[in-house]
């Protein structure tokens, strides 16, 4: 199991800053292995409970929120992450237990049960929190991530684009997914990790660009169309 503690702020930059930013990041950060000219996929499955819990409290700005989500880089994979994201503020926690594709059609379909027989503690925690608060298949969303790394602090910093989503179609494997655009497209959201501080000279990289910060969710970004109206 994964277990990653850290701080993350998000910005909203446009595309010439975005390369601006991706040209001075690769000076003094290392560039993920897998990176390629447009970055890499990632598709995410998000779960909520019965009455949208988890996108009500984004919306409503609550302090402490989570948010559920199966994780994939490439449709024809033969493996998934389940992950638990728990904010408090400017911090986050994301927890990441590794899944064999057929467990993690279980889930899509509502089969919690094989949780039980893994021997992480974590597995047991999944079980009872999307037993009892009754969390299903909610949206899928895909987007292109471009990440630079930087070993000290686990300081991580993303580029994603093309961010697309579909709440028809939940089908996490599925290679011809139809998604629809959920995100201009001439704006990229920049987002920053870091444990404890942001090294000078990485701050001073991500300043020398202009940008706004904002408090943006992908999974939001894909159920608002549908739910905003509610809230």
């Amino acid at each position: 199991m994964r277990d990653v503690s850290r701080q993350e702020k998000k910005f909203l930059c446009d595309l010439a800053n975005a390369m601006k930013l991706e040209s001075l990041l690769r000076q003094v950060m290392k560039s993920d292995p897998h990176n390629g000219p447009s970055g890499y996929m990632i598709r995410s499955l998000y779960f909520d409970t019965l009455h949208d819990r988890d996108y009500a409290e984004k919306m409503f700005g609550i302090h402490l929120r989570r948010k559920v989500r199966i994780r994939i880089y490439d449709p024809n994979s033969d493996f998934a992450l389940l992950e638990l994201k728990q904010k408090e503020g400017g911090n986050q926690k994301k927890r990441s237990l590794p899944l064999t594709r057929l467990e993690a059609e279980q889930l899509i379909e509502g089969n919690y049960d094989f949780l039980l027989a893994r021997p992480e503690p974590f597995a047991q925690e999944m079980h009872a929190l999307m037993s009892i608060n009754g969390y299903m298949p909610k949206a899928v969303v895909d987007y292109n991530r471009k990440a630079f790394i930087a070993q000290e602090n686990k300081i991580r910093v993303t580029l994603d684009a093309n961010v697309r989503a579909t709440e028809t179609n939940v089908n996490l494997f599925d290679p011809n997914l139809c998604t629809y655009p959920v995100f201009d497209p001439f704006n990229v959201i920049l987002e920053v990790k870091y444990n404890g501080f942001l090294l000078s000279y990485i701050r001073s990289a991500l300043n020398q660009v202009e940008k706004s910060e904002v408090s943006v969710s992908k999974y939001c970004l894909s159920r608002t169309s549908r739910l905003a109206f509610q809230f």
